[in-house]
């Protein structure tokens, strides 16, 4: 058996090497872009938190920066699902004493960040100057602060010696001398008496470092401190005020771990980043399938002439499928592998590209140990189990049928699909549009990859529907073809004659427009409508930032109105499907009074007048989801874990710029690590002198004034998603394009002999190129509105249920795509067959 299908596969390869050539080309990138994808998926499995402020500390304890939030969806067992906090968890100051007591513990040190403004408008972290030692972050100069008017300054902060520093503590500016100068950056060190007055949470401490005696290793200490801290059941300050399943021990942290105690939005840019690399391998999986299986299908339907006259001089159902896969497994394993080697650069240029950009959050580390690349090989594997697992089906039909019925196939027969082809097709559009139809019902996320799905989904029904869509595109465009001349003529018989080629032709040009236009569309809608909500609820003329109070300002002549705003994330618990989810929201802080002369959330109920402490205002489409109204109830988890039941006392229209959930300014900067002065929104009489009140306002020891800008909340981690996206969507994008041009390459390289036999029997050279040409029209303008349309329906749905608004893809993105979806179709037609219809 072994060298009855080796010697058909090695003869067959050689002969049909030109027909192969577009599938090596796609093969090459999948393979390519998989193990690109697989070699990041694992980098930001392994990623954590740089360690920086306490890497000379082995044992870091730190509360615990995440959150739960346990449901049992009907007829399973109970589930968790789990969100990182991106605001500091506290614990409390008998902590220290706690494991001071520790055997073998030589110093247990408190950390606590204070956000300060320095007098130029730069952002400064106070620090206790014992905490320095957690690092160490040695003296270069000077003395250690001994007095509470004394500081220490890292190099890059710096104004010289003895010189006064102006720093800004929760809105009171105070001056300090510079008596000493230590490592680091952007920090600066007081006495542990003054870190305590200035700081915002008395009887609390962020972090505690642990110093070992001499002779305690890493694990035992590590393991002393787990067991002295559970002897004592301590909990972090919030554990009375978090739900029951959420309560946590305090953490214990070594090694890469000790990282989570300083970069807090480490962990969650992380995670999201995680979410969307898998996402985005999925759709990258699905659409290489659907490449790969057309490619491999049509190459063999080309030859299925040949593979019926091997049936039909005595060829076995099992020596054909074997002939066949051994043919595909030459073809596949080199441009596997050689897309694998590629990948390698490719991900390492993503690396580069994100961090450049500034998408990676500061604190983030993305590991690349040496084993991480042989990641690659193992897409490689998948690539070619893909176009071995397609060679089966495409010799599927050739295997099966009678010897003499293959012989009459041999000749020339082409068969005609079957009703159960069409009845597949039928049903995956079905579940395409029921998809779409649940993306009405969700919002954010859910509805996103609802809309995705069903755009796959229908273009996959589109795919397997081929001949029976250019039948019906023929049905329309063929009276007018035929009208056009003899090209035309002969462009509309060849399309009728071969509408599973004609079907096979348009199925790649479907999946590139209903993929560019589903998720360049979808960001384009939400991105304008959120800066439409944006630019309408901005009625300030100016913004202040770092100095200066709300209260000041109101007094000022020819104000009518400063509201103050700050910025946090909470979470909110809900069950999708039945299953636990927590949403990861932006969230507002605002002063209530006057909030509509600067910044107007378009109120559809209740008052914002009514925003203090205990309440919350919310978006109208949360709203509807949940069935709220004045005087419901709402359990919200802030940034630092404390979770809260509010009343509901407005509902704000614009909440997709100015976030669902919005808050009084004292209840969210309650939960922030760094509430500082946040933002001053100013409104100005109609008549009042602008530039004068600006230079009074620049007056005020660090203040910066600039013209009010709109407010669009993201959350931390929305660049890094936004700049994943735009790789994701060029990349998948530029590889569907490919397939366009290997699809068509592949055909006109099968139809060479069609073509020579059209010249010998009288069609002239303009004739043929002329009808190539009518051809490549029809296929572009066919794939162009069938993948419009596919496209149509889920971005309706999800425009409809996220934004309320019809879809919106700028004229320019448009252009482009039907442009380069047109140059492709044109080249991948005309090029191969060049020579032929000379």
């Amino acid at each position: 058996m072994s060298s009855a299908a080796s010697l058909p596969a090695v003869r067959a390869h050689r002969m049909h090497r030109r027909s192969w050539a577009a599938v090596t080309a796609a093969l090459v990138l999948t393979s390519a872009l998989l193990g690109s994808f697989a070699l990041a998926i694992a980098a930001t499995a392994l990623g954590h938190a740089r360690v920086e402020r306490y890497a000379a500390a082995p044992v870091v304890v730190a509360g615990d920066q995440s959150t739960r939030y346990t449901a049992k969806p009907w007829g399973s067992d109970p589930e968790t699902a789990t969100a990182a906090l991106t605001e500091r968890v506290r614990m409390p100051s008998s902590t220290v004493d706690v494991l001071r007591g520790v055997d073998g513990v030589r110093a247990a040190v408190p950390d606590v960040s204070i956000p300060l403004t320095s007098g130029d408008g730069r952002e400064v972290d106070g620090h206790p100057w014992s905490a320095a030692q957690l690092a160490p972050y040695a003296l270069l100069e000077g003395r250690a602060p001994a007095h509470p008017g004394e500081v220490v300054v890292s190099q890059d902060r710096n104004p010289g010696l003895g010189r006064p520093l102006s720093l800004d503590a929760n809105g009171t500016s105070q001056s300090y001398e510079v008596v000493g100068v230590a490592q680091g950056h952007g920090a600066a060190y007081f006495t542990d008496a003054q870190t305590r007055a200035l700081g915002r949470h008395p009887g609390s401490v962020d972090v505690i470092g642990l110093l070992p005696q001499r002779g305690v290793g890493q694990q035992e200490l590590y393991e002393r401190a787990r067991a002295a801290l559970d002897k004592a059941g301590a909990r972090d300050v919030s554990a009375p005020h978090r739900a029951q399943d959420d309560v946590r021990p305090l953490r214990v942290l070594t090694g890469d771990g000790r990282g989570l105690a300083e970069h807090l939005d480490a962990p969650a840019a992380r995670t999201g980043a995680l979410e969307l690399l898998g996402s985005i391998a999925a759709t990258l999986l699905m659409v290489a399938l659907l490449v790969i299986s057309s490619l491999v299908g049509q190459a063999l339907r080309q030859r299925s002439g040949e593979l019926a006259l091997l049936r039909a001089v005595g060829s076995s159902p099992r020596q054909l499928r074997a002939t066949v896969g051994r043919e595909v497994l030459r073809v596949s394993v080199r441009p596997a592998l050689l897309g694998a080697l590629l990948s390698v650069p490719a991900f390492l240029g993503l690396l580069q590209l994100l961090k450049a950009g500034g998408a990676l959050p500061s604190g983030l580390e993305l590991p690349t140990p040496a084993w991480l690349f042989t990641a690659p090989l193992v897409t490689a594997g998948l690539t070619i189990g893909a176009a071995r697992l397609t060679a089966l089906f495409g010799c599927a039909r050739a295997a099966r049928i009678r010897p003499a019925r293959a012989l009459g196939e041999a000749r020339g027969a082409v068969a005609t699909p079957g009703q159960g082809r069409r009845i597949a097709g039928l049903v995956l559009l079905g579940l395409g549009v029921g998809s779409a139809g649940v993306s009405v019902t969700q919002s954010g996320a859910a509805a996103a990859m609802a809309a995705s799905t069903a755009a796959l989904t229908m273009v996959i029904g589109c795919a397997v529907l081929g001949p029976w869509i250019a039948r019906g595109a023929l049905a329309v465009i063929g009276p007018w073809l035929r009208r056009t001349g003899p090209q035309g003529q002969l462009a509309a018989a060849e399309l009728r004659a071969h509408t599973a080629r004609f079907g096979a032709a348009i199925t790649p040009i479907v999946l590139v427009t209903a993929f560019a236009v589903v998720q360049l569309g979808a960001g384009a809608t939400m991105q304008q409508t959120g800066e439409r909500q944006a630019a309408a609820a901005l009625h300030a003329q100016l913004q202040v930032t770092g100095g200066g109070s709300a209260q000041e300002i109101r007094r000022m002549a020819g104000v009518t109105a400063a509201t103050e705003v700050v910025r946090s994330t909470v979470v909110v618990a809900a069950k999708q499907a039945g299953s636990p989810a927590l949403d990861r929201l932006p969230a507002l802080g605002v002063t209530p009074g006057g909030l509509t002369r600067t910044l107007d959330p378009k109120t559809v109920e209740g008052s914002l007048d009514e925003l203090r402490p205990g309440t919350v205002s919310v978006g109208s489409d949360r709203a509807r989801a949940q069935a709220l109204h004045i005087g419901s109830r709402v359990q919200v988890r802030f940034g630092d874990g404390e979770e809260r039941t509010l009343t509901v006392v407005a509902v704000h229209e614009r909440g997709l710029a100015l976030g669902e959930l919005m808050f009084s300014r004292e209840e969210l900067a309650r939960h922030m690590t760094s509430p500082g002065a946040g933002e001053i929104l100013v409104a100005t009489a109609p008549d009042a002198d602008v530039p004068a009140i600006r230079s009074a306002l620049e007056r005020h020891p660090g203040a910066e004034v600039t013209e009010a800008r709109p407010l669009h909340l993201t959350l931390p981690d929305q660049t890094l998603n936004e700049r994943l996206s735009q790789v994701a969507v060029a990349a998948i994008g530029a590889f569907t394009m490919i397939a366009v041009l290997s699809t068509l390459t592949l055909i006109g390289v099968g139809r060479r002999p069609g073509l020579r036999l059209l010249r010998r029997v009288g069609a002239g050279r303009r004739q043929v190129r002329g009808m190539l040409r009518a051809e490549a029209a029809v296929v572009t303008l066919t794939g162009l509105a069938v993948g419009t349309v596919v496209a149509a329906v889920p971005l309706l749905a999800f425009a409809f249920s996220t934004a309320h608004a019809l879809p919106y893809l700028p004229l320019g993105t448009a252009v482009s795509i039907v442009g380069a979806v047109a140059v492709t179709a044109c080249a991948g037609t005309l090029l191969p067959t060049r020579a032929a219809a000379r």
